[in-house]
């Protein structure tokens, strides 16, 4: 549930975690139904622009960068040597921009559902959009789910979940059956990540996300926390699941010389994010 109320700020209410995030506007851009959902574009006082799905808040231009840096750079250096790469979702095209950073990337498919998100963030997010006629990527609108169960065994490296909350389009998106079509779309030694709700407030949430990908077959997880001030709480997290070994660290010295530049995103930070807190181990091992 969104208002915006006489003094324009715009709150999102989250009844199911009893809390409320508020940013002050100056103008309502556009709004847009698709078939799928209603897409809205603010001018905010500090936040630069702000897309709402369905009355949530999504993607602004001030604090998106915690988000694409971590959905994209802790699976693509975890890997050892990541080429071809599915996003699932990410229409603002933020994840896709990061991942073409990646010298070793040879192809990446974006399957989002919905066109109009992506439209929207050509026009209000267009330093996102940056990377998208980058030769190696392909970006689609069809259904991930079935893009997923229909991919070639074996045939993919890094597989990015980067959808919606689990209601509406991204509801199938949290469930056994698309974790088993992951599973077998990757390469030995493959790995899924994806967006795996706020540690603090959608706790069995992400304990039902682990359990199903461990149940499918996953051989490891690792569930990294992060800030995200415009979600409720202001911290989430990304889980990252491995085909058939153990993770043993990651690229660190690939991470230090890095050749592009990054926000949030190094090697502290993902060392960092790997000791998880210890209200999260407590929750995860009940």
């Amino acid at each position: 549930m969104s208002q915006l109320d006489q003094a324009q700020w715009f709150t999102e209410i989250s009844d199911r975690d009893g809390s409320a995030f508020s940013l002050r506007i100056n103008k309502k851009l556009e709004a847009k139904q698709s078939p799928f959902q209603l897409v809205e574009m603010y001018e905010t006082t500090d936040f630069g622009n702000l897309m709402i799905i369905d009355g949530c808040t999504m993607v602004s231009t001030r604090e998106n960068f915690f988000y694409h840096e971590m959905m994209s750079h802790t699976a693509l250096f975890a890997h050892p040597n990541p080429k071809n790469v599915v996003i699932i979702g990410g229409g603002d095209c933020g994840t896709l921009r990061e991942v073409l950073k990646h010298p070793t990337v040879e192809s990446v498919h974006q399957i989002d559902i919905d066109e109009v998100v992506t439209e929207m963030a050509q026009k209000y997010f267009p330093e996102l959009c940056a990377s998208n006629q980058d030769p190696r990527a392909t970006v689609m609108f069809d259904d991930g789910i079935k893009y997923m169960k229909e991919a070639l065994p074996e045939s993919i490296d890094v597989i990015i979940v980067d959808g919606t909350d689990p209601v509406g389009p991204g509801e199938g998106l949290f469930n056994h059956a698309f974790y088993t079509s992951c599973l077998n779309a990757l390469r030995p030694g493959g790995i899924l990540i994806q967006q795996s709700e706020s540690p603090l407030m959608h706790i069995e949430l992400l304990k039902d996300i682990r359990t199903a990908m461990t149940d499918v077959g996953f051989a490891d997880l690792q569930t990294l926390p992060f800030p995200q001030p415009i979600y409720p709480s202001g911290i989430w997290s990304c889980t990252l699941a491995r085909k058939d070994e153990h993770f043993n660290g990651f690229r660190e010295s690939d991470v230090e010389a890095m050749p592009f530049d990054t926000e949030y995103y190094n090697r502290g930070i993902h060392l960092g994010a790997l000791a998880m807190p210890n209200f999260m181990k407590r929750q995860l091992n009940k």
